[in-house]
């Protein structure tokens, strides 16, 4: 994430430099047209499909409750993609006014370099929205009490329909993962980050859109609210290493719960795909009714998490091999004082041999 960098010159309209400075209110302008397309009868059936989510299906326990029993459910769906993109305007819009109203002023008063005014922006931005998936993904888990009970990861699957907030959940996600894409052009990235930063989405994309897709939301959100609390902690240990470098216990506890969560991942996924929906009676492949259970998907599935685990740890052993290393040549060599001959006399000559129990001990300390 590069510096902008304010000029008090006016850039020519639609130029590059222009649609950077000005990005928000041009996506702001945006998603303003699809909400004013709410309050007319002829626009208002597009502009629904994106603001508001779609294929509702509304359930009931038994026959003959009353309304309040009424329960409403959401499938998926191809207008999920129009839902996701009017949330990828609103994730530019919030990613614009955290950066303008927080992160630039508290880059002013610390003097970062630049290279950590990038890293600070990074951990800034995704602080926030690590912060916000975990405590949201959190009240689902509550609420939906998944949790209660290991089985009901992959019991009833294919778990198609999904309440509101589960549904609303992925959505959100997959936009604000979208949203970084665009980022890249609008911060200035450099060049020799923009690999890193696209594997990064990447990784994000695949795994959500999947479980989304494959019906595995229940697994997906568990695996996502330990993920988030995980990389919670690395921002926001970062964030406070940049105030003070002599900070570092957060990275400490940051690298064993990384390990931790990387073990439950690998548990929670092998006990959900390979044990759970492996002993299930329903084995076909049947996509009308979203059912994905078969042996090659659940081998797609689970080598698709091994991989990125693996690659995970990969990277993150490389990251502590350089910070250690970092930290051996930080540490200053103290020169060794070269000391005078001492002349003895008669009397020390004939002393030499005997040690005084005191002289054992840390010859910085006082003997009392």
């Amino acid at each position: 994430m590069g510096i902008r960098k304010k000029t008090n010159k006016n850039p020519p309209v639609l130029s590059h430099e222009f649609i950077i400075q000005n990005h928000a209110d041009i996506v702001s302008c945006v998603a303003m047209v699809f909400l004013l397309g709410l309050m007319f009868e002829v626009t208002s059936k597009v502009a629904v499909l994106f603001i508001t989510v779609q294929y509702n299906v509304t359930t009931s326990a038994n026959e003959g409750l009353p309304e309040e029993s009424v329960v409403n459910h959401f499938h998926h769906g191809l207008k999920d993609v129009a839902t996701v993109f009017f949330y990828m305007l609103v994730a530019i819009i919030i990613h614009a006014i955290i950066q303008e109203y927080v992160l630039d002023k508290i880059n002013r008063k610390m003097h970062f370099s630049k290279t950590k005014h990038s890293k600070f922006n990074e951990s800034g931005q995704l602080s926030a929205f690590y912060l916000f998936s975990f405590g949201w993904g959190t009240n689902i888990l509550m609420s939906e009490n998944f949790l209660s009970n290991p089985v009901n990861l992959w019991e009833g699957y294919p778990h198609t329909l999904m309440p509101f907030q589960l549904k609303f959940f992925f959505i959100c996600q997959m936009g604000y993962w979208l949203h970084a894409l665009p980022e890249l052009y609008f911060q200035k990235t450099k060049k020799e980050d923009i690999p890193r930063q696209l594997v990064y989405i990447a990784l994000y994309l695949v795994h959500i859109a999947g479980a989304y897709i494959l019906n595995l939301n229940r697994l997906a959100l568990v695996l996502l609210v330990l993920h988030c609390f995980v990389e919670l902690l690395f921002h926001v240990s970062r964030l406070v290493y940049f105030s003070n470098e002599k900070r570092q216990t957060g990275f400490t506890v940051w690298a064993i719960l990384f390990v931790l969560g990387r073990l439950l991942t690998l548990s929670l996924s092998v006990l959900t795909v390979g044990f759970g929906l492996a002993n299930a009676d329903q084995q076909v492949l049947d996509l009308a009714n979203g059912n994905f259970n078969v042996l090659f998907v659940r081998i797609t599935v689970l080598a698709t998490i091994c991989v990125t685990q693996a690659f995970m740890m990969w990277k993150f052993i490389n990251f502590q091999l350089r910070r250690w290393r970092e930290q051996a040549q930080a540490q200053p060599v103290k020169p060794k004082k070269p000391q005078a001959p001492k002349t003895k006399s008669k009397k020390d000559k004939g002393e030499q041999n005997y040690i005084p129990e005191d002289s054992c001990r840390n010859p910085g300390s006082n003997t009392i």
